[in-house]
């Protein structure tokens, strides 16, 4: 194999990117907020890619932009990126049509694209030369040719994008936790009920709650969800370390778990938490249902 040439501009452009992130994490976390950002679920209510119309997808294509600018620490003011002393316009596309602008001849495209049902994302870079682009008149927007889509090189090739927590819900589970139009705290309820020891990130509860700023509603919930032995933990306070014992993933800031604990018996081998002075454990589907901790 040829030995990469340092001075190509996709070569030194790419080890660039490799250096500052070498597991390109930083992608698939501005893409996840770019599509979030644009479903604006704290408001909207929705979840999925599908219900947004052309106007909103050709505003994406911006924010990815936007996003991945301040992710990897960009000077704002340009339509494009400086790196490696060379000019990198970025591109965003569901489909991989990528349209790139007459100015971008010449220069790199930093093309993105995303499968929110699926979870991956797809980033590579371009020279964009005439070869690279179809012909066209001169006022629109080039187009890749097939030797410019061989020519990409991909940065990451399907990765993983974190998951639309939502989106990825069994459907009738999702549709239970939304059934009900009007009451943000009935529907944070009926997520906790529903969705049990897994993580529950931020954004979808902002998206169920309807508001900015969902940790009331988590607060309420604890008391309305108390008689079925439910708990919900976050971050703070003793909660890690009930996670941990319980053997349950540890929510980090601005997330939650939510799990149905039941008092241990004096011969239970499953793993146990002590709160307030009773042993908890988790419960099985054939438990009765009993009240859980009033303070934890």
């Amino acid at each position: 194999m040829t030995p990469a040439d340092p001075a190509d501009p996709v070569h030194a452009t790419a080890a660039w990117f490799r250096r500052h992130d070498p597991r390109h994490i930083r992608f698939g976390q501005a893409l996840r907020r770019s599509l979030d950002e644009v479903l604006d679920g704290q408001r909207t209510g929705r979840y999925d890619v599908a219900t947004l119309d052309k106007a909103e997808k050709t505003y994406l294509a911006a924010k990815v932009g936007i996003v991945c600018r301040a992710a990897y620490g960009f000077p704002a003011g340009t339509t494009h990126y400086a790196v490696a002393e060379r000019h990198v316009h970025p591109r965003f596309s569901f489909t991989g049509a990528w349209t790139l602008p007459r100015e971008a001849l010449g220069h790199l495209g930093l093309l993105l694209t995303a499968d929110d049902e699926h979870s991956r994302f797809s980033v590579g870079l371009l020279h964009i030369t005439e070869d690279a682009v179809l012909p066209g008149a001169p006022e629109r927007k080039y187009r890749l040719s097939p030797t410019g889509r061989r020519a990409i090189h991909w940065l990451v090739r399907s990765g993983d994008l974190p998951e639309n927590f939502l989106l990825h819900l069994p459907p009738h589970t999702r549709e239970l936790i939304l059934a009900d139009r009007v009451s943000g705290q009935k529907r944070i309820n009926e997520l906790f009920r529903h969705v049990r020891d897994r993580v529950v990130p931020r954004e979808p509860m902002a998206t169920v709650a309807h508001q900015t700023d969902p940790a009331k509603r988590v607060r309420d919930a604890r008391r309305h969800l108390r008689e079925e032995g439910i708990i919900i933990l976050g971050h703070q306070r003793e909660h890690p370390g009930i996670a941990r014992e319980l053997q349950l993933p540890v929510p980090t800031k601005g997330s939650w778990i939510a799990t149905r604990v039941v008092p241990a018996r004096t011969d239970d081998t499953r793993p146990a938490t002590t709160i307030a002075g009773t042993s908890y454990v988790r419960a099985r589907p054939t438990d009765t249902p009993q009240p859980g901790p009033v303070d934890y």
